[in-house]
């Protein structure tokens, strides 16, 4: 008799999931962000379009479409977390570190050849003789900013038509809805702001500005209220690659980004354009005699004020932790709000007060005190001053990161040491300190990093100075950071590369020493 052969049953398959059908009013809500999305990317698309700026579009285009893809379907849950954090780290982050590296290998200048020409052949327009004069009024787009919006001249010429100018060229400008004054001036056009006198006089590309007309010609404001035609009288000849004044026949070469009298005789012009130049950057910090000089005093009080603000911060917090940690002491909840007040305070606000304080004259230091310190006019005093100043701003926050680690450590390893014999000082030494160190070390390490760059501070108290008399560009208490500052923002001539390239030197530095100190504190935890 043989036995039937059974089929083993087939294994179960696993529940399919499906997610929840969201509501309808989930559904409208998302779709409608994601048009006001597509809305808001447009405007500004075409707000770049007008200023010429096509690689920020394509920019922009790939993020909507991100957007779009990640948002609209059911799809790439984590990427819909993920998302917003990535595009304000690429916005942030990465897009300034990528502007500061180009920066850094050019002359640090910010507008094309082709603008630098534009803008000294509009400079050199001149008031055509018998031409007419119109009545001017200044205007930007309507809903752009009146500091940077584009400028429009709308004009009226002595028969009493309305044109409306800008960098391209002139045209009509529809009578509907334009008011005027008695003398023809327009006070209001649909689609326009007109600025007033104070909006004027704040715009630094007025002078410059001029609206393209007629056979070379173009036209130019004369005060606030009128306008002329003139001509250029520098043109640009393409093929020899140099401009000519037509008035005087001086012919200007190309040297160093900026042309310049091909017989050596007179002034160049002052708009130079961008330029790639290598290495040359790095290369003065380091064989410039002045600059390196200056750069080697700025990095060794750098490392200094860095390591003795971290040092002094922490041990006062650390004292104040430890204090409060006892539990003998009464109402411990009420002197700490105290002790995190300065750290509540706005930064920039207290170091005005402890500029003020360190007055010579009528300070609160010298008051109390009874000394007659010049604490911002003395290189050693200044230094003083920061540390001091930083102490207070500083300590809170490191009385918070300890007073939270102090209360980590497990009360039993204090009382084997106390049965062991160690009394409070080898306790703090041996067991507190390294037991500590594993948790506050890597934020020790984030707080040089930041006092390295602590660019406010010394700013609003000191300004980087005080300066030497045969040095004005390189202060007593410059961090590099002010330095850089200084190169890119102060003086007469700006240099945005040389700014650039100190700051890809800081972050080296500070990648270094950080990367240092990580690998120290890494052998810390071994005491666990």
């Amino acid at each position: 008799m043989s036995l039937a052969t059974k089929t083993p049953p087939a294994p179960a398959s696993p529940p399919t999931y499906h997610s929840p059908k969201p509501p309808l009013w989930a559904v409208i809500v998302k779709w409608a962000a994601l048009a006001l999305v597509v809305v808001v990317a447009f405007y500004l698309a075409t707000r770049l379009a007008d200023e010429g700026y096509g690689l920020y579009i394509v920019i922009l285009a790939i993020v909507v479409m991100a957007v779009l893809v990640v948002y609209s379907t059911r799809r790439s849950i984590p990427m819909k977390y993920l998302l917003p954090g990535l595009i304000l780290l690429l916005g942030l982050q990465v897009w300034p570190i990528i502007m500061t590296v180009s920066t850094a290998f050019t002359n640090g200048q910010t507008i094309t050849k082709a603008e630098t020409i534009t803008a000294i052949e509009r400079n050199s327009v001149r008031e055509v003789a018998g031409a007419p004069r119109y009545k001017l009024s200044i205007a930007v787009k309507e809903g752009s900013d009146v500091a940077t919006g584009n400028l429009f001249f709308l004009l009226t010429s002595p028969d009493g038509a309305l044109k409306v100018g800008d960098e391209k060229g002139l045209s009509d400008l529809p009578a509907d809805g334009v008011v005027k004054t008695d003398s023809g001036k327009i006070t209001k056009a649909p689609g326009f702001t007109v600025l007033n006198a104070r909006q004027i006089n704040a715009r630094k590309d007025l002078a410059t500005f001029a609206v393209p007309s007629t056979d070379g010609s173009g036209i130019k404001a004369v005060g606030l209220s009128e306008a002329f035609e003139g001509r250029a009288t520098v043109t640009y000849d393409e093929a020899s690659d140099t401009l000519k004044n037509t008035a005087t026949g001086q012919v200007y070469v190309v040297k160093d980004a900026r042309f310049v009298p091909q017989d050596g005789k007179g002034q160049a012009f002052p708009q130079k354009w961008v330029e790639n130049v290598g290495f040359k950057n790095f290369q003065t910090i380091l064989t410039d005699s002045s600059i390196r000089s200056g750069f080697l005093k700025i990095f060794a009080w750098n490392i200094a004020f860095a390591a003795l603000s971290v040092i002094t911060t922490f041990i006062l917090g650390m004292l104040l932790a430890l204090l409060f940690n006892d539990e003998r002491l009464k109402g411990k909840s009420y002197y700490r709000a105290l002790l995190v007040l300065p750290y509540a305070i706005p930064g920039f606000v207290t170091s005005l007060l402890w500029a003020s304080m360190f007055n010579q004259d009528y300070g609160l230091v010298n008051s109390l005190t009874h000394l007659d310190v010049d604490w911002l006019g003395n290189p050693w005093a200044a230094k003083a001053a920061i540390l001091i100043a930083n102490l207070w701003l500083g300590f809170p926050y490191m009385f918070l990161i300890t007073t939270g680690a102090l209360q980590s450590i497990p009360s039993d390893v204090r009382e084997a040491a106390k049965i062991d014999g160690a009394g409070p000082a080898r306790t703090l030494r041996s067991i507190i300190m390294p037991l500590l160190l594993v948790a506050v070390g890597p934020l020790l390490i984030a707080s040089f990093a930041f006092n390295f760059n602590n660019f406010s501070l010394v700013y609003l108290l000191t300004g980087g100075g005080p300066f030497d008399s045969d040095n004005t560009s390189i202060g007593n208490t410059d961090l590099l950071i002010t330095y850089a500052f200084r190169l890119a923002f102060s003086g007469t001539s700006p240099d945005y590369g040389l700014a650039a390239a100190v700051s890809i030197i800081i972050f080296f530095i500070v990648a270094i020493m950080s990367y240092a100190g990580f690998r120290r504190t890494a052998s810390l935890e071994e005491v666990n």
